[in-house]
């Protein structure tokens, strides 16, 4: 009996050593776990600006936006695995005149348009940021430029396509090439070591917002995720002169999507504009650290990609022979491009009482000026009245040049009276009626006596600077807005 009791409190013993040591692995693994936890620190951001808060609020206080707060983990314990890129030497201030530049040649893309916009080509360490909205051709543009770039090792990568899905779409749009890779990655230190082993000339990224870094456990898309990502290519970039093309998801207001920041990184900015249900692009420049913004791109979408479009005259103004009331044709310049822009009004009686003011392409609050001076200077009674203007071809104008187009046209829509289609315009209107002179003034008549206009109405302050003897078109210059009507509507 004795036995049998000291064998009991043995494995008695045994049992509470076991549970005490299984307590004990409990304790440490739950410890671990909270440690871990503690290392982790959670924010909210906010979606437009960047701006960080320990809570949630509804309105940004930086941007003034509502509902944009999201909240983030932000890993605090991880250290960079991107290394490889960094310039080890120590940067030291020189001198300005001390340092020596020699002008880099930029890279070709053999797609004119794109060449224009960007200023001449891509620059050597540039980046380069495309934005539009869905389905409009982003993919498509970028995808035609790296399979056109000759003697180039281009590397494509595509966070949203597969392998196969990107070859289809090559062989439709261009015929492909041994110089341009194609690698479908999301995690951005695997792309920096595929780019090691390629060593490419030209890096395409489809899109920023797929990215993502080990160093955040954010998701894909979010603003920490799409700062780090381009900081981190910024920095490849500017130490390696290889030049990035970077297309980017725009939110419902028409932005670019990501931080505010993400646009001030970049050295290029570029908006991709069109209808889908209409064949014609144009691509703008918002910003342009070595160029020109004031550019413009127009492209055509067809079966077999985006073709250039190298006379934008004719996408602007309509093919119709007839006499219409309502039509006029400015002559407009972009950057340092002249073309001709057709401007349709419609001017009819206020249905509900109060009249409607409609503009598509060119500024509303500039058409209720305009509408003013008609009324108060020369004296036609519009204000009970509907008045919609629209610029063909689906761009927005934002030249001053195209004020007396627009005028002529609301009043030949008001009378019901056409103009003739060999006549064109060219003149800024000012508040007291008076007809000022634009700048250019040169190409816009040369571009009109290109097309086949016979007669073009435009400042008389501008007579100084023309030389008549190289121009077979008829030049007739006007003061005020009342002697273009007398002159028009004579008949």
């Amino acid at each position: 009996m004795t036995h049998l009791f000291i064998i009991l409190c043995c494995l008695s013993g045994v049992n509470i050593i076991i549970n005490y040591s299984l307590l004990i692995i409990y304790l440490l693994n739950y410890s671990q776990k909270i440690y871990i936890m503690s290392k982790a620190k959670t924010v909210y951001i906010c979606q437009s600006c960047g701006m960080q808060s320990p809570k949630w609020l509804g309105k940004c206080n930086q941007c003034g936006k509502w509902n944009t707060y999201i909240e983030e983990i932000i890993s605090v314990s991880k250290k960079s695995k991107i290394t490889s890129f960094v310039n080890k030497e120590t940067s030291k201030p020189e001198l300005i005149s001390n340092i020596s530049i020699s002008e880099e040649k930029r890279i070709d893309t053999k797609n004119t348009e794109f060449n224009r916009v960007l200023g001449g080509g891509l620059v050597p360490g540039s980046i380069v940021l495309i934005g539009g909205e869905p389905g409009i051709g982003k993919s498509t543009l970028v995808l035609q430029i790296a399979l056109n770039i000759a003697k180039k090792n281009i590397l494509y990568i595509s966070g949203e396509e597969s392998l196969r899905q990107i070859k289809l779409r090559a062989e439709r749009i261009s015929n492909t090439t041994n110089d341009c890779y194609i690698l479908s990655e999301t995690s951005l230190e695997n792309i920096l070591l595929n780019i090691e082993k390629i060593e490419p000339d030209i890096i395409v990224i489809d899109s920023i917002q797929t990215l993502n870094t080990d160093k955040l456990e954010s998701s894909p898309g979010s603003v920490s995720q799409i700062r780090e990502c381009t900081n981190v290519l910024l920095k490849f970039a500017k130490t390696s002169a290889v030049p990035i093309i970077l297309i980017g998801h725009i939110n419902k207001e028409g932005n670019i999507a990501g931080p505010k920041v993400l646009e001030h990184i970049v050295d290029t900015v570029l908006q991709f504009e069109g209808d889908r249900n209409h064949m014609y692009r144009i691509l703008r420049s918002n910003k342009n650290r070595f160029g020109s913004t004031s550019e413009l791109g127009i492209f055509e979408m067809r079966n077999n990609g985006l073709c250039e479009v190298s006379n934008p005259s004719e996408l602007l103004m309509s093919q119709n022979n007839e006499q219409l009331s309502g039509v006029s044709i400015s002559a407009s310049i972009e950057g340092v491009r002249p073309f001709l822009i057709e401007v349709q009004a419609l001017v009819s009686s206020a249905a509900y009482g109060t009249p409607q003011r409609s503009s598509t392409g060119f500024d509303l609050r500039r058409l209720g000026m305009l509408l003013a001076v008609l009324e108060k200077k020369v004296g036609f009674k519009l204000s009970t009245k509907d008045v919609f203007l629209n610029i063909a071809g689906g761009i927005k104008v934002d030249d001053t040049a195209i004020d007396l187009a627009v005028i002529c046209s609301i009043l030949s829509s008001d009378l019901d009276v056409s103009i003739k289609k060999n006549i064109c315009f060219a003149g800024e209107i000012g508040l007291s009626g008076e007809i000022r002179a634009v700048n250019r003034i040169e190409q816009r008549i040369a571009e009109a006596q290109k097309l086949g206009f016979s007669k073009i109405y435009i400042s008389k302050y501008n007579k100084k600077s023309i030389e008549f003897s190289k121009y077979n078109i008829n030049i007739v210059f006007v003061g005020k807005v009342e002697e273009v009507f007398r002159e028009i509507f004579k008949e």
